[in-house]
């Protein structure tokens, strides 16, 4: 009976979750239901694997809607049907065209209208809908010829009177209005709720024919879909065994060039992996990819091939990714095996500057038709949450920040904010809106509107309207396409080197540099500012930590800092097994004999599953279940309590002390969703050596580059400061030397025009462009004859120095730009305006402080170039002790006088405590932590130098100060605003510091985790 139910993938207008309105309509004796989301088709597979649950056959179709309005309701008869509506949708979403009032000739759909809206003449396939509540108006003459072409239309939105008041908040939301402002025409009726069958044939009784053709509509609709065959594009060739044949021939191709002496594990092992892609049918798989990164390499772009693709030899031979399985003993079936219930992915990187062209590669060579992003949904978040319901409420701007930012136990308790904590935490999960995967592309072989309609996101790529959860469940394989800033660092690079000194630097040949001492040596002294991954403070302290000193400690760094690994206590206890390997017993043998390496501590996915199938004993099926959750696959997260179960039984059985199975199972769950596989680690870890390979023999280059790539966890300044300690002379822009990028002429680093806070983009390009094409410029009325700009331009301009060239005084040039423009105007500007020599006036000497161009530097560019922070403080103080000189004060108190860079926030069960990240005088970077007892007293405030009193506490090799006092050091007054204090202290406010936020549940002191380092025995 019911033909037109939502979920609230109805985005802001429905409020039932599949699971609740499958549920309610089992309870209501539904033995079938039509899922009519408004628009959307986003959770049809869904549905029709909760209807199996319960027994009820599923029917699937979209209710169409023009805003407000709506046109008529789609049901599918099959899935033909499903991509007739698809196609309707997918026009209307991509192409601009607009929905028709009338249903167009549809093959395969019904169509239902209401009686509101319904045409003259309906077609065979087409019915009007009437709710009891319209049963009164059939007795009018113009309705009487229809009653044999109606149907029972009972819509379903919501469950409660509580939820029919949460759908008028989210068509407040949807309307960008108050809930007190909604027209009745903008939300559904009170009525669309269940009822039982037998009520609503009860009600229409008096009209069996209306009873006959909705169960005949419904008989008629099926909805069988075949979630086990592969939706994918097939075959790269034209057929099976030809792909067979050119990925062997290829595979082999590779092993030449990648193993010359062929031996006998690489044959085993290359012919082991074809084996099973070939039995997998994933053989078009691998060489569309490699069509992709052969694309790419006729470029001349940089790739990296991460993820657990990483762990075949035959992805190392095609090119595909550059990890050795070999080197690493890398576990092929943590990629590819027969007990997989999905299938893998290759996660493939390039430059974020390089990606889109890619896309656009791979829309093109595969067809519009059959490519398109995953979507995603993105639900109401707690700050939208209250922001969006507090706004529907008509509460003020001022009170929905306060909403937003602060934590519930501390909103006012006033009856409206009890109401929009009320239905706020209702919408907790909703989706509010889709969005596109960042990186999840789909090739299908049928066309991809057979599935899905496509939307069409600011992006400009199209999209299908399920996630990659739902994607994976119907058969596809998502090609994961990503950028990162990282390998447009080292690709930059490349090409500054060799511009500027002439050297090519094959950047492949990455045996060189994982040997290189000079690399180890500032690997195991945390030098790495500026290198992928391997550059945030945490990152650095791991590494010193380790004194880290070669790759395969690297790759296993890049995993131990994981949450996973973290907050299990695990990362600490490798550090200490680490640096005494005599020191402790391995908790069980099994645990000597997998993870020796890593002192028998899970450091990657494939340890967890190789403790849990050889120590726990869980079958192959629970391994994928758990390398899934690993991986942050939501539904197999949910699925943990099941293995949890069968791992303890299998435990028992085995044996093992209950204690050391508890331990052992706490340290498995802390992986779910935080932790990477090995191949993964080892692909990080590769790049991480090429980026700091560039940094130790050409560090000004690199840190150009890293400037101009957006640096990565640091703001500018940090890798500018990082230049100037390479030997970069970092100069201001120039109108003659400066690019829209920094750019370096031997030691000289001129920053560019991008980083004028108040230059426009069309301007930073053209002053470059302007003087390619037509020489540099002479003067400042050169300048300003050649570029189009206004005064405040100019004199920001003026401020940041970029006509020094000219050798006059910022003050006189400032007076004669005004000279210049004071009857121009840019718009007016005649060729021949300039023509006429400019008037010459003699000026006095205006003499200057030495710290004005600092502070203009600091009002433009957001810092210092001329001079050192500590240059501004008004204290000669510049501490006692140096950041190099920690490691000699371990248990000692020192006084320091250091800039901050940055500070983590971290929850812990006593508040909020901060490490924090400083430089020290000479330019050498240092660590404090700030525990949620001394903040109260001495608190941050905001960026700038500071005196610090603390301990020092050295934690294998690393130095960390424990804050006890803490207090800003004052800067000099701005000298520009000698005459007005207010002014003389306005842009220090501007100097910065970054500041990363975390919100996890704190993790457990090593108290509290009671790890044993000893072996278990059984009592």
């Amino acid at each position: 009976m019911f033909l037109n139910s939502h979920t609230f993938h109805s985005l802001r207008y429905g409020t039932l979750s599949v699971e609740e309105l499958v549920k309610q309509a089992a309870d209501s004796g539904a033995k079938e239901l039509v899922l009519t989301d408004i628009n959307t088709v986003t959770a049809i597979y869904d549905f029709k694997k909760e209807c199996e649950k319960f027994n009820i056959k599923p029917i699937v179709g979209v209710e169409i809607r023009r805003e407000n309005e709506l046109l008529y309701i789609t049901i599918a008869k099959d899935e033909t049907g499903i991509g007739e509506i698809n196609r309707l949708l997918t026009n209307h979403n991509c192409y601009d065209s607009e929905l028709p009032k009338v249903s167009p000739d549809f093959q395969k759909v019904f169509v239902i209208y209401s009686l509101k809206n319904s045409p003259e003449n309906l077609k065979e396939n087409e019915f009007i809908g009437v709710r009891a509540q319209e049963l009164n108006l059939l007795i009018r003459p113009e309705w009487q010829q229809f009653l044999d072409k109606m149907v029972i239309l009972h819509p379903v939105t919501f469950k409660t009177k509580k939820e029919f008041n949460l759908h008028k908040i989210l068509r407040a939301i949807d309307q960008n209005t108050l809930v007190s402002k909604l027209n009745e025409t903008d939300f559904c009726s009170p009525h669309e709720v269940f009822q039982s069958v037998e009520i609503i044939a009860e009600q229409f009784k008096r009209y069996p024919k209306i009873i006959e053709n909705t169960q005949f509509i419904l008989n008629q609709c099926t909805f069988n879909f075949d979630f086990k065959t592969p939706k994918n594009k097939i075959y790269f060739t034209e057929n099976k065994a030809d792909d067979d044949a050119l990925l062997r021939l290829l595979a082999y191709e590779g092993l030449a060039k990648r193993y010359p002496e062929r031996t006998k594990i690489v044959i085993d092992r290359i012919e082991k992996e074809l084996k099973v892609i070939q039995q997998m049918d994933f053989a078009g798989y691998f060489l569309i990819t490699l069509d992709i990164v052969k694309y790419s390499q006729s470029r001349g772009f940089l790739h990296v091939g991460r993820g657990s693709g990483a762990n075949s030899i035959v992805s190392y031979c095609l090119g595909i990714t550059e990890i050795c399985p070999i080197e690493l003993n890398l576990y092929f079936e943590r990629f590819l095996n027969k007990h997989r219930n999905n299938p893998p992915d290759f996660d493939i990187d390039w430059s974020w500057q390089e990606r889109d062209e890619i896309l656009t590669y791979i829309f093109k060579r595969y067809g519009k038709e059959h490519v398109a992003f995953c979507g995603t949904n993105v639900e109401f978040k707690y700050r939208s949450i209250f922001r969006e319901v507090g706004k529907a409420f008509g509460l003020p701007k001022e009170e929905l920040d306060i909403l937003a930012k602060n934590p519930m136990e501390i909103h006012d308790d006033n009856k409206v904010v009890k109401l929009v904590q009320k239905y706020g935490m209702l919408l907790e999960k909703f989706p509010n809106q889709r969005s596109m995967h960042s990186c999840g592309i789909i090739i299908s072989q049928e066309p991809i509107t057979n599935y899905t309609a496509l939307e069409m996101p600011p992006k400009g790529f199209p999209i299908v309207q399920f996630d990659m959860n739902v994607a994976e469940d119907i058969g596809f394989e998502k090609f994961d396409i990503l950028s990162q800033r990282g390998l447009g660092t080292i690709n930059d690079t490349l090409k500054l080197v060799q511009k500027n000194q002439g050297v090519t630097i094959d950047i492949h040949n990455t045996t060189l540099f994982k040997k290189d001492k000079n690399c180890n040596h500032y690997l195991s002294i945390g030098k790495t500012i500026g290198c992928f991954y391997i550059e945030s403070p945490a990152m650095r302290g791991l590494l010193r930590r380790l004194k880290c000193e070669d790759y395969p400690t690297l790759v296993a760094a890049s995993s131990i800092i994981r949450p996973g690994v973290a907050k299990s206590g695990m990362m600490k206890e490798y550090i200490f097994r680490h640096n005494n390997p005599t020191q402790f017993e391995y908790f069980h043998d099994v645990f000597k004999e997998q993870l020796g390496e890593t002192y028998g501590i899970m450091v990657y996915q494939e340890d967890v599953i190789k403790i849990a199938l050889h120590f726990g004993g869980v079958s192959a099926d629970d391994g994928d279940v758990l390398r899934r959750a690993m991986s942050g696959k939501t539904r197999s997260i949910q699925k943990l309590q099941e293995v949890r179960e069968h791992f303890f039984e299998s435990c028992s059985e085995k044996g093992h002390p209950k204690e050391l199975s508890k331990e052992v199972y706490r340290q498995i769950e802390s992986f779910a969703g935080y932790s990477f596989c090995k191949a993964h680690s080892a692909s990080y870890a590769v790049e991480s050596y090429q980026s700091l390979y560039l940094k130790v023999y050409y560090p000004i280059e690199f840190m150009v580059s890293a400037i101009n790539n957006g640096g990565g966890f640091y703001r500018t300044e940090v890798y500018v400061h990082e230049c100037k300690m390479a030997g970069g002379k970092i100069k201001t822009p120039c109108a003659n030397r400066s690019l829209l990028q920094t750019t370096v002429y031997g030691e000289d680093v001129f920053l560019g025009f991008m980083h004028i806070e108040k230059l426009e983009s069309r301007i930073a390009n053209f002053i470059p462009e302007e003087r390619e094409k037509n020489g540099n410029y002479s003067s400042l009325e050169n300048f300003i004859k050649r570029v189009p700009v206004g005064i405040e331009t100019l004199q920001t301009l003026i401020f940041i120095g970029a006509f020094r060239f000219t050798g006059k005084q910022k003050n006189e040039l400032l007076i004669e730009a005004r000279l210049l423009m004071i009857h121009f105007k840019p718009e007016y500007r005649l060729p021949t305006f300039f023509e006429t020599p400019v008037q010459e006036y003699q000026l006095p000497e205006l003499k200057r402080n030495r710290f004005e161009d600092a502070f203009d530097e600091i009002e433009i560019l957001g810092f210092a170039v001329s001079c050192s922070p500590f240059d501004l403080l008004q204290t000669a103080f510049r501490g006692k002790i140096m950041a190099n000189d920690l490691p000699k004060y371990h248990k000692r108190e020192v006084k320091m006088l250091a800039y901050l860079i940055s500070r983590k926030h971290v929850p812990t069960k006593k508040g909020t405590m901060y490490f924090g990240t400083w430089i020290d005088v000479e330019g050498n970077f240092f660590d404090t932590a700030h525990f949620p007892d001394n903040l109260k007293s001495y608190p941050f405030q905001g960026g700038g130098c500071y005196l610090l009193l603390g301990r020092v506490e050295v934690d294998f090799h690393f130095p960390t100060i424990t804050i006890f006092k803490m207090a800003k050091m004052p800067f000099i007054p701005d000298p520009r605003y000698s005459e007005d204090k207010e002014k003389s202290y306005e842009v220090h406010k501007k100097i910065n510091e970054d500041v990363s936020m975390t919100w996890r549940k704190p993790y457990p002191q090593e108290s509290e985790i009671g790890l044993p380092r000893n072996k278990m025995k059984v009592k």
